[in-house]
């Protein structure tokens, strides 16, 4: 594995291309393969590649692989099962197989350092950027990526089969795998409608 050299210089029209074609997938769509150790690595050594205010890394990792996607699925629909009992054999085999749809699931946790002077909103916008970063680099390494959060992020008790403690938050569940077919495309906002230019609006007294 190459270890970056230097500070970045020049342009990177790659770049460019790839932030101006990059499109979620879908789970329900991945497959295998999934990314082996080398890219996994390379995955999360982006992820960790963001601002941080403080160099706090006020985040963490926790990846799901293998029988591990199976094992975390059948807690989930025990987790349903008490908190929605009416829910149904079919939603409860969905929460089974949840993990099951990609070859490899991560949780970002956003994990901030509240002891520290950095505001926690910062902190928090720092593991969302994490997020990006992974979603970007799995992207350019040719797999599919959907970044997605769902009930179990918001759960209590998900949290804590998690490993989560107060005030660790799920920032998102990255489902990476081989995608089973093309990427459709999506309309995007109309830019004219979301840029201005600031003009003060404080008159002389």
């Amino acid at each position: 594995m190459t270890e970056p050299t230097g500070l970045f210089s020049g342009r990177s029209p790659e770049t460019i291309d790839l932030l101006l074609r990059r499109r979620s997938g879908s789970a329900k769509t991945m497959r295998a393969p999934g990314p082996n150790p080398e890219e996994i690595q390379l995955i999360l050594r982006a992820g960790v590649r963001v601002p941080d205010h403080g160099k706090l890394a006020p985040w963490r990792f926790v990846l799901f692989e293998g029988d591990a996607r199976a094992v975390f699925g059948a807690a989930l629909a025990r987790i349903l099962a008490a908190r929605e009992p009416g829910a149904g054999e079919t939603r409860f085999e969905m929460e089974r197989t949840r993990f099951l749809r990609a070859p490899l699931v991560i949780a970002v946790i956003s994990a901030p350092k509240l002891d520290k002077p950095i505001p926690e909103w910062e902190q928090r916008l720092s593991a969302a950027a994490v997020c990006q970063n992974m979603v970007i680099a799995a992207t350019a390494l040719g797999f599919g990526v959907q970044w997605v959060t769902e009930w179990y992020a918001y759960d209590e008790t998900a949290c804590r089969a998690l490993g989560l403690t107060d005030p660790e938050r799920v920032a998102g569940f990255l489902y990476v795998g081989t995608p089973a077919e093309p990427l459709s495309e999506r309309e995007r906002p109309e830019l004219s409608r979301l840029v201005q230019s600031w003009q003060s609006r404080l008159t002389e007294q």
